[in-house]
């Protein structure tokens, strides 16, 4: 017997032709540089998107399969791009307008871009980046972000290069396996690695990102993307987002904790996300004694890019303010896994609840996940055994672009090996233990980072926290806790050690800590271990033998 299901390749451009057909009236809602508000209807976003791709393909030249990038902040501009750049059958390309330009420049040249889209408030970086590119001489095209600036000699005005009536444009027709995207990976251990997702691969995770226990998307929802547009192409939500037809909040530039509430007060949406230090500013603003906030009741936060601490959980709670958290990283597209909410979950008592939901949850519908020892044997689920976490689907990367197949990537039947340690347990939650680099041995015995981190930013009094190690003359490594107090806050390194010690074995139980201004972070908000393994890699600890 043969199926009698008709073979039709998945697209971007389905998505696309859905939110132009269907949710023509929902709003892309956004920041400018000066703050003021400016909107646009999906109507409008399908319009220009395909004048987009007509003038790359038209104008332009672009070759199809070939990378177009982009250097924005998240706005309206920016989401034409998302949809303009594939339909052009060309490859959607977002850089990391955080990374240095040396890095860019290496990045740019890697992707072979034709074309950089850039913003006129960042052109003062892309001159910074020019000088360094070696392989590549893309056109430049400046989208008019704040307006009135003076365009670079030889680049071309966005609004004047897709001038034009698209209204008969075609799609190219593509395979659904033909490029569609690509993230670069951040790069702590070596060169950065770009990441292709196909056509096909972002269509089925945009579909299942909507389901009740992700996303949970519909077109009655509003959307605020505080998650970079080059981040992992914002998890992918923007693509969720218009297949559901939920509006979009954008807030550009305008990203701390003040700002960030007062888009929220004004714009109301339904699900949020980004990374957990932006939450944690956000918690410091929202408790601050200034004036009582109007926030959405119920907003769900979508959270990802490191764990979240159980405090979290619950203070956001407090304000009827609900965190999912999602594990996941570029090479997944990125979604892995979300700590399920099932029922007998709401049978427990609260703390239990929320340390459930501080869990990185069971994998993702279509994803396959297993957690392997050094020797690559599997581990049983037992919420104790520890292992490597390997993830396979049809939205995990089977490779990188332009770089012979990395044995110590993947394992020989398939499978990427994240680099996470992590447990699963009997119902099939999994909790990342740490980073394998990150793991911490003293005395023969394991300290995760990530449990001590999540455990001190309990404290009522600490902002943020991140652990290293460091070296001691008989354990061989001791945990070293940097920590930044909350405004107005006195605790101490003796104060904040007596608050671990019941919750800790004696081993795992630090003796050091550092008390800084700030954490340094990544260019995606994570915390920056490697620049504190420098600042602190002669610090011997203070540990007794």
């Amino acid at each position: 017997m043969k199926s009698t299901m008709m073979q039709v390749p998945l697209s971007t451009n389905m998505i696309l032709e859905r939110a132009g057909t269907y949710f023509g009236e929902r709003q892309v809602l956004g920041r400018l540089p000066d703050k003021r508000y400016a909107s646009r209807s999906y109507a409008e976003v399908y319009r220009r998107a395909r004048q987009l791709a007509q003038a790359l393909r038209e104008e332009l030249a672009v070759p199809r399969n070939e990378a177009v990038a982009t250097l924005c902040w998240n706005h309206a501009w920016h989401l034409e791009c998302y949809f303009g750049i594939p339909a052009a059958g060309a490859v959607l390309h977002t850089l990391n307008l955080r990374l240095s330009p040396a890095e860019i420049a290496y990045i740019v040249d890697d992707a072979g871009d034709r074309v950089v889209i850039v913003d006129d408030v960042l052109l003062p970086l892309w001159e910074k980046v020019r000088p360094l590119l070696r392989a590549s001489n893309p056109r430049l095209v400046v989208v008019p972000y704040a307006g009135g600036m003076a365009l670079p000699d030889g680049a071309l005005g966005y609004e004047s290069l897709i001038d034009r009536d698209a209204s008969a444009y075609v799609y190219p027709v593509q395979d659904e396996n033909e490029p569609v995207g690509m993230c670069y990976t951040s790069g702590t251990t070596g060169q950065p690695k770009g990441v292709v997702y196909s056509h096909r691969s972002m269509v089925l995770h945009a579909a299942v990102g909507c389901v009740p226990d992700l996303f949970d998307l519909s077109a009655r929802d509003r959307v605020l993307l505080v998650t970079p547009m080059f981040h992992a192409n914002a998890w992918a939500v923007p693509f969720s987002a218009l297949m559901a037809g939920a509006d979009q909040i954008m807030p550009g530039p305008h990203l701390g904790g003040e700002d960030l509430l007062d888009l929220m007060e004004h714009a109301q949406p339904t699900l949020a996300l980004g990374v957990p230090t932006i939450w944690m500013m956000i918690h410091q603003a929202l408790e601050a004694p200034t004036r009582e906030r109007r926030l959405p009741k119920g907003m769900r936060m979508l959270v990802g890019g490191a764990a979240v601490p159980t405090s979290m959980i619950a203070n956001f709670a407090r304000h009827d303010m609900h965190i999912v958290q999602g594990w996941g990283m570029t090479e997944t597209s990125p979604l892995g896994s979300v700590p399920v909410v099932k029922p007998e979950t709401l049978e427990l008592p609260l703390s239990q609840q929320h340390e459930r939901r501080a869990m990185q949850g069971i994998a993702t519908p279509l994803v396959e996940m297993r957690i392997a020892d050094e020797t690559g044997a599997p581990q049983p689920w037992d919420g104790q055994s520890s292992g490597e976490v390997q993830v396979r689907g049809p939205w995990v990367t089977g490779d990188y672009h332009g770089v012979p197949r990395d044995p110590a990537k993947f394992t020989a039947d398939g499978w990427l090996r994240t680099g996470d340690v992590g447990t699963i347990d009997a119902d099939g939650y999994m909790r990342i233990v740490d980073r394998s680099k990150d793991l911490i041995k003293s005395g023969g015995e394991w300290i995760s980072s990530v449990d001590l981190e999540n455990l001190v930013m309990n404290h009522p009094d600490v902002a943020e926290a991140a652990v290293i190690a460091i070296a001691h003359p008989k354990w061989g490594e001791r945990p070293l806790v940097v920590a930044v107090r909350r405004a107005g806050a006195e605790v101490d390194s003796a104060g904040l050690r007596e608050f671990l010690r019941p919750k800790l074995a004696r081993f795992a139980l630090p003796d050091d800590f550092e008390w800084v201004d700030a954490i340094p972070r990544t260019s995606t908000g994570k915390f920056l271990k490697t620049r504190l393994r420098e600042l602190y890699r002669d610090r011997v600890s203070a540990s007794p033998d």
